[in-house]
């Protein structure tokens, strides 16, 4: 990273994510919305925590805001030991480049590109060395190795959900922010997903911050936070069953 984004840069004491106080309001014809209401969050490295709650209370956007793609109106962001506030957006661009691999409902691939193209463009965005076997590796660890020369338009769902998770990855990312990712994939596919993103994660030993509907990826985080209307209603970890 340059100095610029190192200015940012501030002691972890063990949390990768520090939310303080934030509220995010937006100007709207009907008037001013609130959108985030005082949100208050500490994530420790290496922790995987879903994030629930109904449609329209917030959970995607604290997540752009996590990721500096979206600043709030007050409040302090701390992401992997940089201030997010500190940062003008070339720095917060190089800070996600660096420190952030994130995952979308809708994939996200670039159509005119082969999905190791897709892969190799953080890298050379970054300036990596050896992109190319770099991100051909990746596509493999995530079961695509005979898929290098195909474009999205030529694979499936999940295999397309498989490439962005080998974009997300091949940066070897601090965190991983999940968007619905088994959200346009069907029942199992998508269990195969979440398979392999938990498994992945673990060897790397990546904090996952994942928003879900389903009660039953929820419950394979270890934390499960809850949104209602802005807020954070609930925080607390997942009880393994007994069953």
């Amino acid at each position: 990273m340059n100095d610029q984004t190192r200015r940012g840069e501030r002691p972890t004491d063990g949390w990768i994510v520090r939310l303080e106080d934030i509220h995010l309001k937006l100007a709207s014809a009907a008037g001013e919305v609130n959108i985030l209401r005082g949100l208050d969050l500490a994530i420790g490295t290496g922790e995987t925590v879903s994030i629930v709650g109904p449609s329209g209370s917030g959970k995607s956007t604290m997540m752009m805001v996590i990721a500096g793609l979206e600043r709030p109106s007050s409040g302090r962001v701390a992401v992997a030991g940089f201030d997010l506030g500190s940062l003008g957006e070339d720095g917060l661009a190089l800070f996600r480049r660096e420190r952030v691999g994130i995952v979308f409902q809708d994939f996200h691939l670039i159509p005119t590109m082969t999905a190791l193209e897709n892969v190799t463009v953080p890298l050379e965005l970054a300036g990596k060395p050896g992109a190319f076997r770099r991100a051909e590796a990746e596509l493999g660890a995530v079961g695509l190795a005979h898929r290098l020369g195909h474009y999205p338009g030529q694979l499936s769902g999940g295999e397309q959900q498989r490439v962005a998770l080998a974009r997300a990855f091949v940066i070897e990312p601090s965190l991983l922010l999940a968007d619905e990712p088994t959200g346009n994939l069907d029942g199992e596919t998508g269990r195969h997903i979440i398979d392999l993103m938990f498994d992945l994660r673990a060897r790397r030993g990546t904090t996952l911050v994942l928003i879900t509907h389903d009660p039953a990826i929820a419950a394979r985080c270890s934390r499960t936070v809850q949104l209602s209307d802005g807020r954070i209603v609930a925080d607390a970890p997942v009880v393994a069953s007994s069953a």
